[in-house]
């Protein structure tokens, strides 16, 4: 399997909750490693622009209300096949859906509150990652 970069964030309820260590423990237990992090709150329209690929779903505004809340984590993730680890280690969307031992189940409030948020595919990640780092700030 080749390795591969993921974005990941830590959304507004886990880093209002302190749950920023447990989650990243989770991520590098399953052999992920962090090689870019920042803690940043988002703007409206940094939200906005991230998640506009939602805009004309009926949950977009709730999302980024959400979203530009509290702080969040972004990182890169690195590893063999990352993005499915990631999204593995995450659990399903619906934390009442998500597998024992994910994070999801762990950790979220709901469904919208659910502590993490990971790319799904090759291209969606190389693009998440653009929007908040630039190739300098990733180490591995």
């Amino acid at each position: 399997m080749a390795v591969e970069r993921t974005l990941s964030i830590i959304k507004p309820d886990a880093t209002r909750r302190n749950l920023t260590g447990k989650i990243i423990a989770k991520f590098e237990e399953a052999g992920l490693k962090v090689v870019a992090s920042r803690r940043l709150r988002l703007s409206q329209a940094d939200a906005e622009a991230f998640y506009g690929v939602h805009k004309e779903r009926p949950f977009f505004k709730d999302l980024v209300s959400f979203m530009i809340s509290g702080p969040v984590v972004v990182q890169v993730l690195e590893g063999e096949g990352a993005i499915q680890k990631n999204r593995d280690v995450m659990g399903a969307t619906n934390p009442a859906n998500a597998a024992a031992g994910t994070i999801r189940k762990e950790f979220a409030e709901s469904i919208e509150a659910n502590s993490v948020h990971g790319s799904d595919a090759p291209e969606t990640a190389a693009n998440e990652i653009k929007f908040f780092f630039r190739d300098l700030d990733i180490v591995g």
